[in-house]
């Protein structure tokens, strides 16, 4: 008698955003997470990265045309009638959203807002929300009397510990964090993300974290996917995806953050070429091959799938799954200079 596959906590096919106007904010993604996995995902500002956090949940502005498939515990996000989405949300799946300073009420104390998801989903009594508010305020590392306080009382790393309590409030299965370290110092940084980590591995939640900072991502998360222009261009364990990334423009961004102690160190780190593209006017072909300094003349007309580029990995280029190393990298400039 065979075993009955276990259904991934969320499934991602092929989810296409286009916003008002034509812009192609996400185009054709599949992603893949279990539950007390942690999923990084990457890129530039403007490559779609909160776009589809916030489709993940149907948070998206009216008029935004959105295709595909988001099955969250094997049912399609996009197909449910809202009555449904309004109990997925907060007790299904919660995002702690970016910038703690904007995202909290100014006018109404910390304690009534995390009790608020409470108070509707869980349909507790006021006592009894009032005293998970407190547990929750306590598992973050914060007083429960801070409950009374209003956010600007409160340092940037209180805020966001209030964000992280307030997306736990309804025991959801999965978390999208959208950049949840912005604005923060190097050691609140640090404490934010052990703190995450802890209560990943506590409730054994699925975690999504966004962020541009690959290397916050490959400290913090199993897995690691690099967007560019709305689409996943590379994907893999998130270690060997910063160290050794199969596409270019995950080598690119790897390369723009120095390493302490590492040889190469002594090379400024260099910064990316060009710009983004317009998600309006897209380019022909691979959309990065404007930027890249080993584009192939096809890479202009033809534009690239995903493809196996090593044991669990994934990228979006021709020249997957062999050593490419862009001209003028420290890679490259040590090879030309050895005897």
């Amino acid at each position: 008698m065979s075993t009955p596959t276990k259904r991934p906590l969320l499934e991602v096919r092929n989810l296409e955003v286009t916003y008002a106007g034509g812009a192609a904010a996400v185009r054709g993604v599949d992603l893949s997470l279990d539950a007390g996995q942690k999923l990084g995902i990457a890129g530039e500002s403007g490559c779609g990265k909160s776009t589809l956090a916030l489709a993940l949940l149907r948070l998206l502005p009216t008029g935004t045309r959105t295709s595909g498939e988001i099955l969250l515990g094997g049912e399609d996000v996009l197909t449910m009638k809202w009555g449904r989405v309004r109990a997925v949300r907060w007790a299904g799946a919660s995002i702690v959203f970016q910038g703690a300073m904007h995202s909290l009420n100014a006018v109404h104390r910390i304690g009534d807002q995390i009790a608020e998801p409470i108070l509707l989903h869980k349909k507790a009594t006021p006592a009894g929300a009032k005293k998970k508010t407190g547990e929750l305020l306590e598992h973050v590392g914060l007083p429960a009397a801070r409950a009374n306080a209003y956010p600007h009382e409160l340092s940037g790393g209180q805020r966001q510990r209030v964000m992280i309590a307030m997306a736990l409030a309804c025991d959801p299965r999965l978390v999208i964090a959208d950049e949840p370290t912005t604005a923060l110092d190097v050691m609140i940084q640090a404490q934010i993300l052990r703190l995450i980590e802890q209560l990943v591995a506590e409730q054994e939640l699925g975690l999504i974290m966004i962020s541009h900072d690959l290397a916050v991502l490959a400290d913090t998360c199993d897995r690691l996917a690099v967007m560019y222009a709305g689409r996943v261009v590379e994907e893999g364990p998130a270690r060997q995806v910063y160290e050794a990334a199969r596409h270019p423009y995950g080598k690119a961004l790897s390369a723009a953050f120095p390493r302490i102690g590492d040889a190469a160190s002594r090379f400024a780190p260099r910064g990316l070429p060009g710009d983004p593209p317009d998600p309006s006017a897209l380019p022909s072909g691979c959309t990065f091959h404007p930027r890249c300094a080993v584009a192939l003349d096809s890479c202009a007309t033809e534009d690239q799938a995903l493809r196996e580029a090593g044991a669990g990995r994934w990228a979006a280029c021709v020249h997957a799954g062999a050593t490419v190393h862009e001209p003028g990298t420290p890679a490259e400039e040590a090879r030309s200079s050895a005897p």
